[in-house]
């Protein structure tokens, strides 16, 4: 289970997260095996790209821990986040490879921290974070020799998802040549300098190996009660996350499996899907309360999916329940055998209220966008004249 943010106080463990003498001691080979990381960050509309960070990061160590930007240090150094702070906690609290989170982490990341909460090292993507002044938030974990890199998931970022709600034009999933999306992508994602790397727009591409890194692979075991939920799961978010908790918690022992449409268009409307079929599926892979993922589900939730999949129940939120295409009720078939349920989260938030919050806030985030890229192509620049400068400097020595 999730730690809620609570650990062990300094005086009570030793440097390798071990209980000091008075508590229970760890053997040297237990010494040896736990690595405990730290990633921190906004994670202000968390998306599959956050979550593959944390995943590769949970990959070099054993014990994951997640610090969390409050709203006000977010608004200090980079402008207004789109969730608050507590459906922020929640989200990345939900993501399968964190084993505990920090509220409030500091935004600029000290060896202090560090070994306030036990890790050995710091992980971050191989973008660049900097503070309201300009400076790497992770300059002194760099120097301390604590800290570690990841690849940065090619093709999602916050700018580009935010891009694809303002926009909403029906090409949004392959708009990289549409002349309203390019002028988008010069008002979010360039700086008066030309273009960062780190801040711009690409397109991803879903591989099969992704799939496997973020699919959990486990078969249900005699005794689970396979649950089956479906709709878009579009912009992956807190009510979703919140929804799904509720339907794990149906079961003493839970298979959840999620069945993700294609045909989100056609009850949806507007321009949704924002996310295609490929993004949704790593999305909601990446939640800890899902065990499977069924890839362009039928809207009808027939007999052949019950049988083939045995499943014991069928849960639905308090959201709408279109038609299928013949008019039909789509959980007319477990409602028949008397395995429909539908689950009250709690939580009304839907993708649309989303779109809303982003469409208000326009002109914030777009001056947001802009500053961050000035300052991520002001530090290029200054990597730069230090590489020609020591590279003139080696030249020299070499004459000599």
């Amino acid at each position: 289970m999730i730690k809620n943010g609570h650990h062990a106080t300094d005086d009570q463990r030793d440097d390798d997260g071990c209980r000091k003498p008075g508590g229970s001691m760890c053997s040297p080979e237990k010494r040896k095996r736990v690595v405990r990381l730290w990633c921190d960050g906004c994670y202000d509309m968390v998306h599959y790209g956050h979550s593959n960070q944390l995943r590769q990061a949970k990959g070099m160590g054993d014990y994951l821990i997640a610090g969390v930007h409050t709203d006000a240090e977010i608004s200090k150094h980079k402008g207004p986040p789109v969730f608050t702070q507590e459906e922020r906690y929640k989200m990345v609290r939900a993501i399968k490879w964190v084993d505990e989170i920090v509220e409030g982490a500091p935004y600029l990341t000290t060896v202090e921290t560090l070994d306030k909460y036990n890790c050995d090292f710091c992980v971050h993507g191989d973008d660049i974070t900097l503070t309201v002044d300009g400076k790497d938030t992770y300059e002194e974990v760099k120097r301390a020799g604590r800290y570690r890199e990841c690849k940065r998931t090619q093709g999602v970022s916050t700018t580009d998802l935010v891009g694809r709600m303002l926009l909403m034009t029906k090409a949004h999933h392959s708009n990289l040549d549409n002349p309203d999306y390019q002028q988008h992508t010069d008002n979010f994602g360039k700086g008066p300098k030309g273009h960062s790397p780190w801040t711009g727009v690409s397109q991803f591409l879903q591989t099969s190996q992704k799939i496997i890194q973020f699919a959990s692979g486990k078969e249900p075991q005699p005794g689970d009660t396979i649950i089956y939920v479906a709709g878009a799961f579009d912009l992956f978010h807190i009510g979703h996350v919140d929804f799904l908790e509720m339907v794990y918690k149906q079961a003493e022992r839970p298979y959840v499996i999620v069945g993700l449409h294609f045909e989100v268009n056609r009850y949806k409307g507007k321009n949704y899907p924002i996310m295609n079929i490929h993004e949704r599926t790593l999305s909601v892979l990446a939640c800890r309360y899902v065990s499977e993922v069924v890839i362009g589900a039928p809207y009808a939730v027939g007999k052949d999916l019950l049988d083939h999949f045995k499943v014991d129940m069928v849960c639905h939120g308090k959201t709408e329940v279109f038609p299928d295409k013949d008019a039909s009720d789509p959980y007319a078939e477990p409602k028949k055998r008397g395995i429909f349920r539908t689950i009250d989260s709690g939580n009304n938030l839907t993708t649309d209220d989303i779109v809303q919050r982003i469409i208000e806030n326009r002109l914030q985030f777009e001056a947001r966008n802009q500053k961050k890229e000035a300052k991520e192509m002001a530090v290029i620049e200054a990597m730069k004249k230090r590489e020609q400068q020591e590279q003139s400097e080696g030249a020299t020595k070499a004459v000599h």
